[in-house]
C-alpha cells in the first residue's frame, strides 16, 4: 500500500520594496498609504485608492509573519512557507538588519536592556527615526550581541555566518558588539561630539591592531580579548597623560612656527 504524501503548491511570495521599505522605516500601514498616494502611486497606476490599502495591508501582513523568521535569517533560508527567491531573501535580510548610524550612536555605550528598550521614545525623537524602527533596530544590536559574544574567532564572520548579511553592515554590528563587550564608555560627555562613524573607525582600528588576533590565528582566539603584553607596553604612554595641556598647545605651537617661518 503506498504511503499518504501531503502535497502543497504556492506562488512565490511577493515583496515590494518601496513598501517594504516603508514598513522597516516604521511606518504603520495608514502611514505608508498616505505616502504613496502623496507620492501620486495611485494616479500614476490607475488605481483606485482603496485597492492600494488593500494591497499594503496584505504586504504588512505577509512582512509581520516573516519577521519572526528573520529574528534567525538561518530559518528563513531553511523554511518552505514563505516561497522567495534568493535576491529576495537576501534583500529582505539586509533591510531588516540594516540600521541607522544616529540611532547606532545613541544606543552605543548604553546597556542593552528592557528598561533602556522603554526609553528609545528619546532616541526616536532626537534621531528623527520612528519608534517602531528605533525598536527594531535595538533588538536587532541585542540578539546579534547575545548569539557571538562569547563565540571564538572572528566577530565579522560570526555575524555574516549566523545572520546572513553583507559584510559592511556586518562590520558595524562587529563594532558595536566590540564597544559592548569591552565596555567602552562611549556616551561620556567628551566624547559626544564623535560620530557613529568615528567611532566605527576606531574600534576597526583596535580589533585588527590591538587584540590576539593581530599577531594570531585561529578558532581559539578572540576579536574580543585584548593583546594583554601589547596593553602592558601602553602603560609607557602613561606618562603622558600628566602632560594632557603641553600635548594639546603643540599643534598650535607648530602652526604657528611654520606661519613665521614662510612669513
Amino acid at each position: 500500500m503506498l504511503a499518504d504524501v501531503d502535497v502543497f503548491l504556492t506562488n512565490y511570495t511577493i515583496v515590494d520594496p518601496e513598501i517594504y521599505q516603508l514598513w522597516i522605516e516604521g511606518f504603520s500601514s495608514t502611514e505608508a498609504v498616505c505616502y504613496l498616494k502623496q507620492k501620486g502611486f495611485g494616479h500614476l497606476m490607475g488605481v483606485h485608492i482603496d485597492l492600494i490599502t488593500s494591497d499594503v495591508l496584505d504586504h504588512y501582513r505577509t512582512y509581520s509573519l516573516i519577521e519572526r523568521l528573520l529574528h534567525s535569517p538561518i530559518k528563513l533560508i531553511e523554511q518552505s512557507c514563505f516561497q522567495l527567491e534568493p535576491e529576495t531573501r537576501d534583500l529582505i535580510i539586509e533591510k531588516y538588519y540594516s540600521i541607522d548610524d544616529a540611532v547606532a550612536r545613541e544606543i552605543l555605550g548604553k546597556k542593552l536592556s528592557s528598561r533602556y528598550r522603554k526609553d528609545l521614545d528619546e532616541v526616536a525623537e532626537k534621531t528623527g527615526v520612528k519608534l517602531k524602527s528605533c525598536r527594531r533596530q535595538f533588538d536587532n544590536v541585542k540578539r546579534i550581541f547575545k548569539a557571538v559574544e562569547e563565540l571564538p574567532g572572528n566577530i565579522t564572520n560570526n555575524i555574516k555566518q549566523l545572520f546572513n548579511i553583507p559584510e559592511e553592515l556586518a562590520k558595524k554590528y562587529a563594532s558595536i558588539v566590540f564597544l559592548a563587550c569591552l565596555r567602552f564608555e562611549t556616551s561620556k560627555k567628551k566624547l559626544q561630539y564623535l560620530s557613529f562613524n568615528d567611532l566605527f573607525a576606531c574600534s576597526q582600528a583596535v580589533m585588527i591592531y590591538w587584540t590576539y588576533t593581530y599577531q594570531h590565528s585561529g578558532p581559539e582566539y578572540y576579536d574580543t580579548e585584548m593583546d594583554k603584553e601589547f596593553l602592558l607596553d601602553l602603560r609607557e604612554l602613561r606618562c603622558l597623560l600628566d602632560k594632557e595641556k603641553e600635548i594639546k598647545h603643540l599643534p598650535k605651537i607648530e602652526t604657528d612656527f611654520i606661519r613665521k617661518s614662510f612669513s
